[in-house]
């Protein structure tokens, strides 16, 4: 293949990209209802709403993009990723939509909803027993096929412009200008890769606003331990029962020093926090939108103790249907040894009250 037919390949596919972008309207940003005479408010914004059905797929818009503009992807690429989930099903979203194969590294224990989602898209997934073994098992066969590691635990926080372009950061701005405390107190975010904490925090420091950045992390991960400790070899080498956010390592895109405040969570007060949305809502979401409400509520309990008046904003990743099987399902949590019932009774009263320890 000439070079010049590589780059004509390459524009198209950036233009369908690109197109596929302005097809999807931007995210909504719900209200979760909390008490008036609070003075605080609470949003979520609903990144299950994509056209693959979470907050990944913004990510993986911005690593097919990143690997293009960057001559790593052609036509012919074998696109690899090592991936929970998630990431993987937007990533295959995309590959399918420029005509490439698109190969993931999951955990065995991977979601069957998510592994079904993989494949529909045309994905193929590649197994392993455990997660720490994902991300050697992807640089093998890339080395092998000679494709593209897309590496979204590297490059999440570099792929995405954090001084706007439509970033969520942007987007959230955008959209709370109208709202009575239009610049949010604090944003929430869970961990994850570390390329949306570092996105909104590079972005609140770059337009100058007040608000600080908050981030959880559940059991078992190491990201809460790195910033603790300032050891960025921190690693538990354990797995995640919250998907999507939990790490047994600290990934190379985590960007400590613009964190604000790090909260560690419990996985039964992150599966609790889903039901109590959905009661109150109607909303279905993943467990780590749980982890992130539960910071939230951590914090807007602070702010009530305090009497200080603002807004929160944090995120609902994706949709609980994937989770139908695991998270909102009672025997699966007694398979676990996960009792909600005191978290649940935590945020009843929390909602009463404003009071909430954790």
């Amino acid at each position: 293949m000439s070079k010049l037919h590589s780059r004509a390949w390459v524009r198209e596919a950036v233009r369908i990209i690109e197109a596929d972008a302005n097809r999807s309207a931007d995210t909504h940003l719900h209200v979760f209802p909390l008490p008036p005479e609070w003075g605080v408010d609470l949003y979520l914004k609903d990144e299950s709403v994509h056209p693959t059905g979470s907050l990944k797929h913004r990510l993986a818009r911005s690593l097919l993009l990143y690997g293009l503009v960057n001559g790593q992807i052609g036509q012919n690429t074998v696109l690899i990723e090592a991936s929970s989930g998630s990431t993987a099903v937007s990533e295959a979203y995309f590959a399918r939509m420029l005509g490439l194969r698109f190969v993931t590294v999951v955990p065995r224990r991977t979601s069957k909803e998510k592994i079904a989602l993989i494949e529909f898209y045309g994905g193929e997934c590649h197994y392993v027993d455990r997660a720490p073994d994902m991300y050697p098992e992807a640089e093998r066969l890339a080395a092998e096929c000679g494709g593209h590691y897309l590496d979204q635990f590297t490059y999440a926080e570099r792929a995405t412009d954090w001084r706007g372009n439509n970033n969520i950061a942007e987007s959230v701005y955008a959209q709370m200008r109208a709202e009575r405390h239009p610049v949010p107190s604090w944003i929430i975010v869970g961990a994850g890769t570390g390329g949306t904490s570092a996105t909104f925090g590079r972005y609140v420091r770059y337009k100058r606003h007040t608000t600080k950045i908050g981030v959880v992390d559940p059991e078992n991960s190491s990201f809460f331990g790195a910033w603790e400790t300032g050891a960025l070899d921190y690693a538990t080498g354990m797995p995640s029962r919250i998907e999507g956010i939990g790490r047994p390592r600290v990934e190379p895109s985590f960007v400590p020093g613009v964190i604000d405040e790090m909260f560690q969570v419990p996985d039964a007060g992150s599966l609790a926090a889903i039901r109590l949305l959905r009661d109150h809502t109607g909303h279905w979401a993943g467990g780590s939108t749980g982890t992130n409400l539960y910071g939230a509520f951590l914090l807007i309990s602070r702010m009530v103790a305090e009497g200080r008046a603002g807004s929160v904003v944090t995120l609902l990743c994706d949709g609980g249907e994937r989770y139908a099987n695991t998270y909102y399902s009672d025997e699966w949590l007694a398979e676990q040894e996960i009792d909600i019932a005191p978290y649940r009774a935590k945020f009843d009263e929390f909602l009463l009250s404003g009071k909430f320890e954790g």
